[in-house]
């Protein structure tokens, strides 16, 4: 558990959903989520495509405007017509499919220009932090690089570093691993392990099963808008009690299984 996590002054529950619904349009997407995730818990969100999962990270931070609902993160209640979000969410990180990093800028540089424009920081300070979140995230050294020289998976690392630079109490992430090659999913789940070990308050919406069995306090299965199951994984993954679940992980689990080989084994 970090720090922040422990203090006794810091609220148990990081994240409040009340009633929360979205449509877009006449299309209903959230229809009526009440969920709590504990400061200190890894909560997965699994799906899925258009079930709700990532319409549901983003009403967090409110990336999308709930259509009906309450939001709380941190004690700041978001959904608040008088509440200031830039304010709110900067105790929020979020990590998205894409790595969304300045192209023209150094890794250092993206992860410093937030720290200096946002929370006020020296140049020296914020460069001292971001040294430190790239070292964490196994990139220590790549400081000079620009974004268009590192892979794929060192990108979304960066792009996790730079959320780590502003000190959230909440992360939040997107799929981080879907726009990767599948051989460059494992360093970033790694480092999003390491994280979850320190004790961060982390929402992820994710297809990585295994994963979400290995790392999650607890599994969230939404459909259609409407959360189905929510347990701990040996329970949501292991052993799930609704059909819905068990359809849903039959076909995600069976479609990772490696082929077998057409050719007889030698002997």
């Amino acid at each position: 558990m970090s720090e922040r996590a422990s203090e006794p002054s810091a609220p148990s529950v990081a994240v409040r959903i009340e009633g929360l619904h979205k449509s877009f349009g006449s299309t209903e997407v959230l229809k009526g989520i009440d969920l709590e995730v504990q400061r200190g818990e890894v909560l997965c969100i699994i799906g899925a495509s258009g079930s709700g999962k990532s319409t549901l990270l983003r009403c967090v931070n409110l990336l999308e405007t709930p259509s009906a609902g309450t939001v709380v993160v941190d004690g700041h209640e978001m959904t608040d017509p008088d509440c200031d979000l830039d304010r709110a969410r900067r105790s929020i990180g979020m990590v998205f499919q894409g790595f969304n990093l300045f192209s023209h800028l150094t890794v250092l540089e993206n992860l410093t220009i937030a720290q200096r424009r946002v929370l006020g920081r020296d140049r020296a300070a914020a460069e001292e932090i971001a040294r430190e979140n790239l070292a964490k995230v196994g990139l220590a050294g790549r400081e000079d690089a620009h974004p268009a020289q590192l892979s794929g998976g060192q990108q979304q690392r960066v792009a996790i570093a730079r959320s780590l630079s502003m000190q959230p109490d909440v992360m939040l992430f997107d799929e981080p691993t879907s726009a990767l090659d599948p051989e460059l999913v494992g360093d970033v789940l790694d480092v999003m392990r390491t994280l979850a070990a320190e004790g961060m308050t982390m929402l992820v919406v994710t297809h990585e099963i295994q994963f979400a069995r290995e790392v999650a306090d607890r599994v969230l299965f939404i459909d259609a808008g409407v959360i189905h199951e929510m347990g701990p994984p040996e329970q949501v993954i292991g052993d799930p009690r609704q059909e819905r679940t068990r359809a849903f992980l039959s076909r995600v689990l069976h479609a990772a299984k490696p082929p077998e080989s057409d050719t007889a084994p030698a002997g």
